[in-house]
This record gives structure tokens, sequence and C-alpha cells, in this order.
């Protein structure tokens, strides 16, 4: 054991390296796993229109006014507790909300509109970024 201790003590900065990199591989799953569950944008489509399923853009207004997913209604994180009152009669419908593709805030406010009893409520991964990226309508 003496040998393991001496070998970690004169190559620490090798193995704070090897913790520090690894740590980086895992938090996109951490990250992802915890605003769950996601839909790709090819997913949500085939929701909205099979299911109807309501788009909630959780960005603020100047962002949404800039462009957003055709029909989403904007409801920035702020404010989401006060305007959930406006979508409780449309709780058994899937909701799919988005950000800026970071994913925090939608995650926060898929959080939130599970606590207030939204049952189907999902992220659409990587927010209005890839959203246009599949080539999607946008309005402004």
């Amino acid at each position: 054991m003496s040998r393991f201790v001496e070998f970690v003590r004169n190559n620490l900065l090798l193995f704070v390296v090897a913790l520090v990199s690894g740590g980086m591989l895992l938090w996109p799953f951490v990250r992802r796993s915890t605003g769950g569950p996601w839909v790709n944008p090819t997913q949500a489509t085939q929701l909205i229109n099979r299911e109807d399923a309501l788009v909630v853009d959780v960005r603020e207004p100047n962002e949404y006014a800039s462009g957003h997913v055709l029909g989403a209604k904007n409801l920035p994180l702020a404010r989401l507790e006060a305007a959930g009152a406006d979508l409780a009669k449309r709780k058994d419908r899937p909701l799919i909300v988005y950000g800026d593709g970071a994913g925090d805030r939608a995650a926060k406010a898929a959080a939130a509109l599970r606590k207030q009893g939204f049952a189907r409520v999902l992220n659409l991964a990587g927010g209005l970024g890839a959203w246009q990226q599949a080539g999607l309508p946008v309005e402004k």
C-alpha cells in the first residue's frame, strides 16, 4: 500500500486531471437525467401532431420575440407559477418545455410544472437551436 500512496503523491497532478476529465465526461449525463424525460425535435413534432401537445417557451419575452417554435406559448420561468392556472385546463395533454438549449431553465420549469400536477412534461433536447437545426418552423 505504501508504494501506491507514494505513486499517487508523485503523480498528484495526473490523478487530479483524470478525476476532473472523468467528471466532465459524466456531467452531461447527470444534467440530462435531472430534467427528463427529454424529446428530440422529431419526437416533439410527433407529439404536437398526434397528441396535440402544448409547447411552452420558458425564455424571457425579448428572447421569445426574436424567434420561437411555431405556436409556442411564452411563459418565462420567473412567471411560471402564476401562469400555471392558465395551463391547468390542459393537464391531460403532453407539455413540451424548451429554453435556450442549455437546459437549465427548461429543467427547472419542467420540475415546477410537475409540482403543479402536470403528468406529461417533456423537455426539448437542445432547445430552440436543435429545433432550428432540424429545419422546423420558427416564427417571430
